[in-house]
């Protein structure tokens, strides 16, 4: 015999597993364009989506405990109608994301800023959303004998719309709208979901008046929102991979363009002069450039990351017929530095819009003289990139005079730095450190060259050879055997590798802005930014 549940005050439900799928889309659709909304006030690190999924999925939760206390008391389709509007609304609060990045403190810490701002944010709407699931399976429910499918086939519904939401987002949307005009699209959905539920309960001579006047605050509030802005981007171009931004500025006394990879500086590009460069660790590049030049003339060069293309603009400028080939993932970034940075069109320079693993993954088909590591943004390091294996693959590609260098950014602690000089020594014979700025010791962000080789170099040269500033850095800030070996004696030595690679760990501390080791003094503070 079967047994019916108490009747709710919606006997009839249409398509109960389509309104969870769009709910649980949406949901997921929010997550994903939260991490490209917040990445040009927080950056995009393991912090970053560590926050954002606990934000979500703590909104999630209560908003299903609060639904199931909802459904049992008022379970209807106005209730519905009820969330789906504050859904919409609460989710085109999301677009004031801007105002309050803006609003929150640098003096905040990094982890506090990114959770404050996430939670501030998306919070609410998750909540709300989550309180649809528990209403819909109420009203759908219509006697115990079917509770298990009813109930399995719900929830199957919501996970789908979270796998399409997050699919759909990532591989589509975000490159073809824009996260801005997709949350005014999911907040448009969650509104006519509204009123279909609100129509749904009333009299049938009051739906059409109530079916256009809904209509039409809906695309009047469209129109007004493209006509303000607040669909637009905020990026120059938005991609797959960035926010990118360009803007005008002036450097020593001349005009330069500085790219904007989400919210790190990424370049300065002078579009006049490609010898130009502004970053010490460029300086440095340049110099350990020249010394390569000096031991063979014909010089060959890959870069792992493009960014600006301000490297190989320099090194197609100085050293005209060198062979320049650049790894750089985001095709959009390229097409930038086409459009804006000074790159031209019928340069020798090649691309590979790829990620470099796959690229030096391949059989060697040149032996390069110099490989240049400019992929590691901010405190967003691409783990793979740091590993034993991948050191392997780059000396495949290295010719047997040839140099590696990379640029990394790390704190007091250096714990990033000593596991990747570490791990550079098991693969290379000879590793040199030099910081891109003298006060490194009592600066809480430094950013480091590592320079590894096969053959020694010759730190005597060095000391004619400057980067076009005057100044001999390798020669003055190389650190000596010494320095070096104290540093890697400061804390255990970690051996990267494909299997084991916590570089989002050792970069907390610096993300958090600790400024010193838990066992060193206070260091004085040095406000200069880290170059």
């Amino acid at each position: 015999m079967e047994t019916e549940l108490p009747q709710t005050r919606a006997p009839r439900l249409w398509a109960p597993t389509l309104i969870v799928f769009i709910s649980s889309a949406c949901i997921m659709v929010l997550e994903l364009v939260a991490g490209r909304m917040v990445a040009p006030y927080v950056g995009v690190s393991l912090y970053t989506w560590t926050s954002i999924i606990g934000v979500i999925l703590a909104g999630i939760s209560l908003g299903n405990y609060l639904g199931g206390k909802l459904a049992d008391r008022w379970a209807s389709t106005r209730l519905l109608s009820l969330l789906f509007l504050l859904a919409g609304l609460t989710s085109i609060g999301v677009l004031f994301v801007d105002a309050l990045g803006a609003a929150i403190p640098n003096e905040w810490p990094m982890v506090l800023r990114i959770i404050g701002l996430v939670a501030a944010v998306f919070f609410i709407p998750a909540v709300i959303l989550g309180t649809i699931s528990p209403v819909v399976t109420k009203l759908a429910l219509r006697d115990l004998a079917n509770t298990g499918s009813t109930v399995g086939r719900i929830s199957a519904a919501g996970t789908v719309g979270s796998i399409v939401g997050t699919f759909a987002t990532g591989f589509l949307l975000i490159s073809w709208f824009g996260t801005h005009a997709i949350v005014w699209g999911v907040a448009v959905i969650l509104l006519l979901m509204a009123l279909g539920f609100f129509l749904a309960g009333t009299a049938t001579r009051g739906r059409a008046v109530a079916a256009v006047l809904g209509l039409a605050l809906i695309g009047g509030a469209t129109a007004v929102a493209v006509w303000q802005g607040w669909t637009e981007s905020r990026c120059s171009l938005e991609t797959n991979y960035f926010c990118i931004n360009v803007r005008e500025d002036e450097r020593d006394g001349s005009p330069v363009r500085i790219l904007i990879l989400d919210r790190l500086v990424h370049s300065y590009n002078d579009l006049n002069d490609p010898t130009k460069l502004v970053y010490g660790y460029e300086k440095v590049y340049a110099e350990a450039t020249r010394y390569q030049s000096e031991q063979n003339p014909e010089m060959s060069a890959l870069f792992i990351g493009g960014g600006g293309y301000t490297f190989p603009r320099y090194m197609e400028a100085t050293y005209p017929g060198s062979a320049l080939d650049v790894i750089e993932i985001d095709p959009g970034v390229t097409e930038t530095a086409y459009q804006l940075l000074g790159l031209n069109r019928d340069t020798d320079i090649r691309s590979f819009n790829e990620d470099a693993r796959m690229f030096l993954e391949r059989e060697p088909d040149r032996a390069y003289r110099l490989i240049m590591g400019d992929a590691f943004n901010d405190y967003s390091v691409p783990y793979h990139l740091t590993t034993r294996e991948f050191n392997e693959r780059v000396k495949d590609w290295l010719a047997d005079d040839g140099l590696y260098m990379v640029n990394l950014i790390d704190g007091p602690r250096r714990d990033f730095l000593r596991a990747y000089v570490h791990t550079l020594r098991g693969t290379f014979e000879h590793v040199y450190v030099v910081p891109a700025i003298r006060t490194w010791r009592e600066s809480p962000r430094v950013t480091f060259v590592i320079l590894a080789t096969q053959q020694p170099l010759d730190l005597a040269q060095f000391a004619a050879i400057d980067g076009g500033d005057g100044e001999t850095t390798i020669a003055q800030s190389l650190l000596s055997p010494d320095a070096l070996d104290a540093i890697m004696a400061e804390g255990r030595l970690v051996m990267l590798t494909d299997r084991y690679a916590p570089v989002d760990q050792m970069l907390a501390p610096v993300a958090r802005g600790e400024q010193v080791r838990p066992d060193a003094p206070e260091p004085a503070r040095d406000n200069s930014k880290a170059e």
